[in-house]
């Protein structure tokens, strides 16, 4: 399975989901290489990515899945060529696991303050609350979730003006956005909600814990 590790981190992140498989099948084009396509009326490239990523959240470790019309070997410089500020392949690789092995993602997240940084212990008794109810929008409208079984680990640290969030959350089947413990704060310890958030992807993992590649 022919499989592509890249980065969209900066301005890059306001890109949708579908702008983003747009672009790809376009640099594979100015790249020189061929997709391969369906048959039919309306033909699509075999390109996807594992995991679509929300808009305004970076990421260093997103994987696309994709298939060729001939064997050809890709380079990450033949793609940065042509790809805009902020989207960077890292590495093309064969892979022979399941996307359903991917389980969790390593996340951090930013939390800063304009006035007073709060303690890094305010923050650790919420997320570490047996239960963390939040309102999480659905198909359905909003409604109560629980995400407390999503989140598998955490640690907080500190610097003048902001917190650091690093977490283990689930992945898929059901995934945690990590933007919910923003939620979650403004809820259980107002005094712990941030002026601005954002996060940034750094890993993803199989369910012992290693590097899914």
């Amino acid at each position: 399975m022919h499989r592509m590790l890249f980065e969209k981190t900066g301005r890059a992140v306001w890109m949708s989901h579908l702008d983003t498989m747009r672009l790809m099948q376009r640099a594979f084009r100015r790249a020189g290489v061929l997709l391969h396509h369906s048959q039919g009326y309306t033909p699509h490239a075999y390109v996807s990515v594992l995991l679509p990523l929300s808009v305004g959240t970076e990421s260093v470790c997103e994987i696309l899945e994709y298939e060729l019309d001939e064997p050809l070997e890709i380079t990450p410089a033949q793609m940065n060529a042509v790809l805009p500020e902020g989207v960077r392949v890292r590495e093309f690789y064969e892979s022979g696991r399941k996307a359903k092995e991917l389980t969790d993602l390593l996340v951090e997240l930013t939390l800063e303050y304009d006035g007073v940084t709060p303690p890094t212990e305010a923050v650790a008794a919420v997320l570490g609350r047996e239960s963390l109810p939040v309102e999480k929008r659905t198909k359905r409208g909003m409604e109560e979730t629980d995400i407390k079984p999503l989140l598998h680990d955490f640690a907080v640290s500190s610097q003048p003006g902001r917190l650091t969030l690093q977490m283990t959350v689930s992945a898929q089947n059901p995934a945690l956005n990590p933007m919910l413990v923003v939620s979650a704060l403004k809820r259980y310890a107002p005094e712990c909600r941030p002026d601005f958030a954002s996060c940034r992807r750094l890993e993803v993992l199989d369910a012992t814990g290693e590097v899914f590649r």
